[in-house]
């Protein structure tokens, strides 16, 4: 059984196979550092890992700014608003019906 990829390869990838599904023309490079860059439409976006002792996982630094991420879905969502300008991030949020009515499946 192999071990499964770190963390930032999965992210490396899961970037390189958003980009073109938002139809973004960007590019997602790896530093030598271990953080990801990615770089279109004249930003230059970079992804790490955050140190331990914050409580969130990832550090999105967009042209300077640095904004954490719980999540790699955060971390998507953050690359995507700085890539895309027709992005319009939606919430979901997940309820239970009002009382009478019944959920639709």
């Amino acid at each position: 059984m192999s071990a499964a990829p770190a963390p930032l390869v999965t992210l490396h990838r899961l970037l390189e196979a958003s980009l073109p599904t938002w139809r973004v023309l960007a590019r997602v490079a790896q530093e030598p550092g271990g953080s990801i860059v990615v770089s279109g439409l004249g930003r230059r976006i970079v992804v790490r890992r955050a140190p331990h002792e914050l409580p969130f996982r990832w550090l999105v630094d967009i042209d300077g700014r640095e904004r954490p991420a719980l999540s790699v879905v955060t971390v998507l969502r953050q690359v995507r608003a700085a890539l895309d300008p027709g992005f319009i991030p939606a919430r979901v949020r997940i309820a239970q019906p009002p009382p009478g009515e019944t959920s639709a499946t």
